[in-house]
């Protein structure tokens, strides 16, 4: 065996370059890479749309636009937004390729997470009203952690109780009185 060691390193230079790196410019040099990462991937498609990034609340978001007359976005987000979800987690997986560092990003494709935001308020308030008319708890589907996070806020904003159960594919959520 040699002295030379087989594993990748990050070199010196890299680790003081991140402690110096803030928080923002890390988000912002995650939204580069994840707008690079989804340009090649928009190209390879043949599928026009404009990449939004915005940095907010501690997290990149970038969102992908087309005009009315541009097809294939819709394809990107797919039933229930099952394709979107996977997308987010392969650019994510591609920012932390790139940098090392694990994202937190949210991608939205078309304004499919505004409307989906907005039925998941309703769904939050149904499941209240349910609860007030007499139901001790209320399961509602599966979704993912960020969906969960939104109709947990809606839930609190209401004066009512919500928790996760389940595991992966099947966590989903339970309000309750308290």
């Amino acid at each position: 065996m040699t002295s030379e060691s087989t594993a990748v390193n990050v070199p010196e230079d890299h680790d003081a370059e991140d402690a110096s790196q803030t928080p923002l410019s890390r988000l912002e040099e995650e939204g580069d890479v994840a707008a690079d990462y989804l340009e090649e991937l928009l190209d390879i498609a043949d599928i026009d749309g404009d990449i939004d990034i915005e940095v907010r609340n501690g997290r990149t978001y970038l969102s992908v636009v087309g005009d009315d007359e541009a097809e294939g976005l819709d394809t990107l987000v797919g039933t229930d937004g099952e394709v979107l979800e996977a997308l987010q987690e392969l650019t994510r997986l591609s920012v932390l390729s790139a940098t090392g560092n694990r994202s937190r990003l949210v991608l939205d494709i078309n304004g499919y997470r505004g409307e989906r935001s907005v039925r998941l308020q309703e769904l939050a308030e149904t499941a209240v009203e349910r609860v007030k008319a007499g139901e001790t708890t209320v399961h509602l589907d599966p979704m993912s952690s960020y969906e969960r996070k939104i109709v947990h806020d809606a839930v609190a904003e209401l004066g009512f109780v919500s928790e996760s159960e389940g595991e992966g594919a099947a966590r989903h959520i339970v309000v309750s009185a308290d």
